[in-house]
């Protein structure tokens, strides 16, 4: 746990004479909090909204708002977003085909009012070269990869962290055979130490060195899903480009819940999606950044569609491509209008801070749930493991934060092991207008996020789960 945080809080309380489990406490540090007024531009629902028949009649007030610990899954939706989807389909009820070139908002360059403030959350020194909106996580990913997994016989294997999220495995596996390539050679793994739930920075870079003429690309997350570690990207970029191999990152736990700087970092390319902490919608629209260096590399392998061709000539067709410079050059076709002014709602209100703003609150926000939790419930005996045939009876459940404990290394989101399963307090919680997910058998990914999550929504989970358990 951070002393700094922690002192900070219970010196807090102190001063106050409260205990950092009174109400009081929280409402005390919601007020203080710089960012509180932008809650309020998202709809967070009643329990009987998000419930609706399943809500149970155990003394629940339906008309209470939910505790939404899930923005690591999907964001709120901004009170902004309607509006803008409302006047698109408006546009296209009365201007038809007209809409792509007039109004306030032309469509045939709808990826223009994203790119620029995506740009500045993945840390990008030219948002109009190295950034576009388009496709999906995964399609972007391979798109990635097939500019910069280009195998060879002495170099022809990829490096991920061990439990990349599934679809990113897939994809990786996929590619690897369509290169005629065997996944269980090709693709390797770094691992964490035994008894370890994360990744050393020190492991990685040393498993890069060692192995990384064999490399052709290092594909890590920024934010691990299961464990919410944030990665060194860094560190890591510069071994995998002393050992000569490229580098790609998945955002998708990343963007809009750290400090990204992708361009200083020198990554080759990076892809995200828009629905997680960009609360962008469900299934909502990615992004890809092709770092400066590559722009104007046209040799680059990539496909290719109409909206890679330059902009100023597209609509001459003349099938004679003109390539775009830098990201937009690995378009296809033209984004879906209605999805990209979804993700402005939400762009809209990340423009009104910064994302320093939303880490300094994000850190207080899981420090304060970090220090509910170590203060009230009792850890895992040392050596001991979770069996989850035989789950552990005692008169205490105990919880262990798997997450790092150095903020720096950690985003919005604790990820909870319990020594019992999960299944049923889960749905407990889910019942009580409790929102977060878990993974099975008796992990629970819990992501207080700065944007519209309030202290007194960490301290009415922890409450709600300490009266379970």
């Amino acid at each position: 746990m951070n002393t700094t945080i922690q002192h900070a809080l219970l010196e807090t309380a102190k001063e106050k004479g409260l205990e950092i489990t009174d109400k009081e406490f929280s409402l005390l540090l919601d007020e203080r909090d710089p960012l509180k007024h932008l809650r309020e531009q998202f709809h967070v629902p009643t329990i009987a909204e998000a419930l609706s028949d399943e809500l149970s009649d155990d003394g629940v007030d339906g008309s209470q708002k939910c505790v939404y610990l899930a923005g690591n899954s999907l964001g709120l939706q901004p009170v902004g977003t309607k509006q803008l989807v409302c006047e698109e389909l408006e546009k296209w009820q009365k201007r038809g085909v007209l809409g792509h070139f007039a109004g306030q908002r032309p469509w045939a360059p709808i990826e223009d009012i994203v790119n620029k403030q995506s740009g500045v959350l993945v840390g990008s020194h030219d948002p109009a070269i190295e950034v576009v909106i388009m496709n999906g996580l995964t399609a972007n990913l391979h798109f990635g990869m097939v500019a910069f997994y280009r195998p060879t016989d002495a170099r022809h294997k990829v490096l991920m962290e061990c439990k990349a999220f599934p679809s990113d495995h897939y994809a990786v596996e996929s590619q690897i055979r369509y290169h005629g390539y065997d996944p269980t050679v090709s693709l390797v793994t770094v691992d964490p130490r035994e008894g370890e739930d994360t990744l050393s920075t020190e492991d990685i870079v040393a498993k890069i060195l060692k192995e990384g003429e064999s490399i052709a690309l290092v594909l890590f997350s920024g934010v691990q899903y299961f464990t919410g570690q944030f990665f060194d990207i860094g560190a890591i970029t510069k071994a995998a480009h002393s050992m000569g191999c490229y580098v790609g990152i998945d955002l998708a736990h990343a963007i809009g819940n750290v400090e990204l700087h992708l361009t200083d970092w020198g990554v080759d390319f990076a892809c995200w999606c828009n629905y997680k902490y960009m609360n962008g919608g469900p299934g909502s629209i990615g992004g890809f950044f092709l770092h400066k260096k590559h722009a104007e590399d046209y040799s680059i392998p990539r496909f290719l569609g109409w909206w890679s061709h330059k902009r100023e000539t597209r609509f001459e067709m003349s099938n004679r491509l003109e390539l775009q410079p830098g990201a937009a050059g690995f378009q296809l076709s033209n984004p879906p209008v209605l999805e990209t002014v979804s993700l402005l709602a939400s762009l809209n209100v990340f423009s009104q801070t910064t994302i320093k703003e939303l880490r300094k609150k994000s850190i207080l926000l899981t420090g304060y749930l970090e220090l509910l939790l170590k203060q009230n419930f009792s850890q895992l005996p040392e050596g001991e493991q979770f069996d989850a045939k035989r789950p552990r009876v005692d008169d205490r459940v105990t919880v262990e934060i798997i997450s790092p404990s150095d903020p720096d290394q950690r985003g919005c989101q604790l990820s909870l092991r319990f020594s019992c399963l999960t299944e049923d307090f889960h749905q407990k919680l889910y019942r009580s207008g409790i929102i977060c997910d878990t993974r099975k058998p008796n992990i629970m990914r819990v992501a207080p996020t700065p944007l519209y999550n309030t202290f007194t929504d960490v301290l009415m989970f922890f409450k709600q789960l300490q009266q379970m358990l």
